[in-house]
């Protein structure tokens, strides 16, 4: 590896599965000290990471980012055992797929307040350090649901719709400052809850899935992974307020 990332430390959200265990790994792998988020559920697989990718490079912190007081809690732990935080990756997330109609206002608040909310107490939790610091790199895991809306797939591309517009909007009020803020949008990612969820589909399901993408295949966590790496990196330095769309070219077509 480089060492793209000697010297930061990164909060990752959501990190013990997935997308967010490939970009662990690798901001590790590129040099920097990683705080490794996920709900109390996932103490064993953060314990396990941490084993994985060493004490002295990571530690886990459970915390609920819908909870405003735990997420600064967290991050003032974090950055007392590594030191300021200047890299911020909200990548935790849920899935709410439903008719509106049929929605309850439990499933609509929840997924509201982790998938949007959530972020917000994640980039107010960092954002003091990173301006009394000098700077810092905030990269929110958006979707191609926040381009492309699917039929019976709300309010989730509702949440993503706001978090980009969230990017957006806070990449421009402390862009002078030297805090960038970017949005990654994933399409169909192998991470395990879709390897978990293609497992249930019949062969021809599964054929029909992978051909709905240009490339004709699945796309794979490090992929997105490395989109975060370059957008944490000083190589991204004037990238600020935009979206990346990782998909395959998914999101250009009309079909469902």
């Amino acid at each position: 590896m480089s060492s793209r990332l000697l010297g930061k430390v990164a909060l990752v959200t959501g990190a013990t599965q997935g997308i967010g265990k490939a970009v662990a790994r690798l901001f590790v792998a590129e040099g920097a000290k990683v705080i490794l988020n996920g709900l109390a559920a996932d103490d064993a697989l953060g314990t396990g990471l941490v084993r994985e990718l060493g004490e002295d490079k990571a530690m886990f912190i459970a915390a609920d980012i819908a909870d405003e007081a735990a997420v600064q809690a967290m991050a003032a732990r974090g950055a007392e055992h590594f030191g300021p935080i200047n890299v911020l990756i909200n990548n935790a997330g849920m899935n709410v797929f439903t008719e509106p109609l049929a929605m309850s206002t439990a499933q609509w608040q929840r997924c509201l307040a982790v998938d949007l909310e959530g972020a917000l107490h994640c980039c107010r939790a960092v954002l003091p350090g990173m301006l009394a610091g000098g700077g810092g790199s905030i990269v929110n895991l958006a979707s191609v649901h926040g381009h492309r809306v699917l039929r019976d797939t709300f309010p989730y591309p509702v949440a993503k719709h706001a978090l980009i517009g969230l990017t957006k909007a806070l990449g421009l009020q402390y862009a002078a400052h030297n805090v960038r803020v970017n949005s990654i949008s994933p399409g169909l990612i192998l991470s395990e809850r879709v390897v978990e969820w293609l497992d249930g589909l019949t062969p021809e399901e599964r054929r029909h899935q992978v051909d709905l993408l240009p490339p004709k295949r699945i796309g794979e966590p490090i992929e997105v992974a490395y989109t975060a790496l370059f957008l944490a990196s000083d190589e991204a330095r004037f990238i600020n307020a935009t979206d990346i769309l990782i998909d395959g070219g998914r999101a250009q077509l009309y079909h469902d």
